[in-house]
């Protein structure tokens, strides 16, 4: 078949095996969407909420659009603010890490992983000095 369709509610939320429920959720589309040359995931951060590490990626880039709620995300040394429907493309190597606002964050994380599916190198309390 040529296409995939489920719920995303649907999706392993995977926060809780890594000690980050209840303030996060997340759940990674790619495979259960059966996904080749894309990823999808859905994420949902508590009011205030921060996420508890940064990451980057050595090859894949990635869209994130804000869904509902308001989020602080650091690029490296620099915090914008996103509101609703705001889409932030941000480069393979910028480290990234969000932080909800105090009505929560809702968002979906578009990437084109590179040929490692695993990519990502995450360094935890990225942002807990601040």
């Amino acid at each position: 078949m040529g296409y995939t369709q489920m719920n995303l509610n649907d999706v392993e939320d995977a926060a809780p095996k890594f000690g980050m429920a209840p303030d996060v959720e997340a759940r990674f589309a790619r495979r259960p969407l059966e996904c080749e040359q894309l990823a999808l995931s859905y994420q949902r951060l508590a009011p205030n909420a921060r996420m508890p590490f940064g990451h980057k990626h050595a090859a894949q880039e990635e869209i994130y659009v804000l869904l509902d709620g308001s989020a602080h995300v650091k690029l490296e040394d620099e915090v914008v603010e996103l509101g609703k429907l705001d889409a932030l493309r941000v480069d393979p190597q910028t480290m990234r890490a969000f932080e909800a606002g105090s009505e929560g964050a809702e968002f979906l994380a578009f990437g084109a992983p590179g040929p490692d599916d695993n990519d990502a190198e995450m360094v935890q309390n990225w942002w807990s000095s601040d």
